[in-house]
């Protein structure tokens, strides 16, 4: 059965740059300059996947064994901020973009996640964990690093929508192919994540 493995990198490549911008937006509203954003953006593009792969044993972790992910990261962050310098303040714009960026990169992590969890032949329940911590941490330490209450603490099933989809993605592996069973999940994660958001008041605070 074929699965997502040909497409990790691209995929991971794809998260790590929405999730760069998330936290550049991010570094933005909390009144940091280019190189703090940039950092940050670094420590949220990697971090799930760090983690991931130091529970998993995959050493050097996959940023460091692709040299790829840091170049994308960096410049994604450096446009983002400059991009978010220019939204004006007080309107919520920068909040929602941050939300729905950090929503694709939840989806979009949570499934490369399980599936390097698989291909290490770590069992189904153990890599849909890996693939939430993948999906969840990243942004969890951006929000710590901004002195904020992370998502993953609040009651808006940041987590949960994770493990959902992450179990979601190995139920549809043993019905069609890992292609059409990685963009029904993500379509799932994502949808949902997005109705959580617009059923949550919100406003910009910078």
């Amino acid at each position: 059965m074929e699965t997502l493995s040909f497409l990790f990198v691209p995929l991971t490549l794809l998260a790590t740059a929405v999730m760069a911008a998330s936290a550049a937006i991010q570094a933005h509203r909390a009144e940091m300059d280019p190189f703090g954003a940039t950092v940050l953006a670094i420590a949220t593009a990697m971090g799930g996947g760090t983690l991931r792969d130091l529970f998993l044993g995959l050493t050097p972790v996959f940023w460091i064994r692709d040299e790829r992910f840091l170049a994308v990261a960096v410049p994604i962050a450096l446009i983002s901020f400059a991009v978010a310098t220019r939204m004006s303040a007080g309107n919520g714009r920068r909040l929602k973009a941050l939300m729905h960026l950090d929503a694709i990169g939840l989806a979009l992590f949570t499934l490369t996640g399980v599936q390097v969890a698989l291909d290490a032949g770590i069992s189904p329940i153990l890599a849909v964990v890996l693939g939430c911590i993948t999906g969840t941490a990243g942004g969890m330490i951006r929000d710590l690093l901004c002195n904020m209450t992370p998502s993953l603490l609040k009651e808006d099933l940041y987590a949960t929508l994770s493990l959902i989809g992450g179990a979601l993605y190995i139920v549809l592996l043993g019905q069609v192919d890992g292609t059409l069973a990685a963009g029904i999940s993500f379509a799932a994660i994502l949808l949902a994540r997005i109705v959580v958001l617009n059923r949550t008041p919100a406003g910009d605070q910078v």
